[in-house]
């Protein structure tokens, strides 16, 4: 089932999960950071951290603002709010 937040004028952000294996993030701003266990986001609706295993950016959008990941996802952790 998918999740999703408007936030007024930027990108409307919606994550989709599809069992464990492949999430599919709208919304999304900037990739700080990534590697095969952990990628960090920016997105409309505050910094988002994927944990996981042997995960992989399948598709990357910043002008569309989506991202797609697969590998085995562990947990979804937003760090902070936006404003």
């Amino acid at each position: 089932m998918p999740y999703e937040v408007c936030m007024g004028a930027g990108l409307a952000h919606r994550l989709e999960l599809e069992g464990r294996e492949r999430l599919i993030v709208s919304g999304v701003e900037e990739v700080e950071r990534f590697d095969e266990e952990e990628i960090v986001m920016v997105t409309t609706a505050g910094t988002l951290v994927v944990d996981g295993a042997n995960l992989h950016i399948g598709k990357l959008n910043l002008d569309g603002g989506e991202l797609h990941v697969d590998g085995t996802i562990h947990a979804l952790v937003y760090e902070d709010s936006a404003p």
